[in-house]
């Protein structure tokens, strides 16, 4: 079992930086595939960033390349989302998920087994 809680979610104006932080409890090893999701009122929940938990490797999707970076603090059982350069269309309530194993489509919920309660991020431009 895991369980993921998210913290740093607010209201921030465009162009602005946010970092989001999930602090990870239970199992987690060098096995673990963490991913950050969103999702904004009206849409599919959406892949945004993951990372190989320990060892490090990282994926992000097209919209967040460059602005985005995910993280680890290995000792804390934290990874974090650094938000820069936000955009008002990427506003929606940000999700932490974890799986016991690297997952072949990192951005695909369905690939992940746990996840956290969400955080809400807003931009305004």
């Amino acid at each position: 079992q895991v369980q993921l809680v998210e913290f740093g979610g607010g209201s921030v104006q465009a162009g602005g930086s946010l970092r989001l932080s999930c602090a990870a409890s239970g199992y987690i090893d060098s096995r673990t595939s963490v991913g950050w999701f969103r999702q904004a009122p009206g849409n599919e929940r959406e892949g945004v960033a993951a990372i190989r938990y320990g060892v490090g490797y990282t994926y992000y999707d097209d919209s967040v390349e460059g602005r985005f970076t995910i993280s680890q603090d290995v000792d804390k059982r934290t990874v974090y989302l650094q938000m820069s350069s936000v955009k008002p269309e990427d506003t929606a309530m940000y999700y932490c998920a974890a799986a016991n194993n690297w997952v072949t489509y990192p951005l695909r919920q369905g690939e992940y087994t746990y996840w956290g309660q969400g955080t809400q991020v807003t931009v305004s431009s």
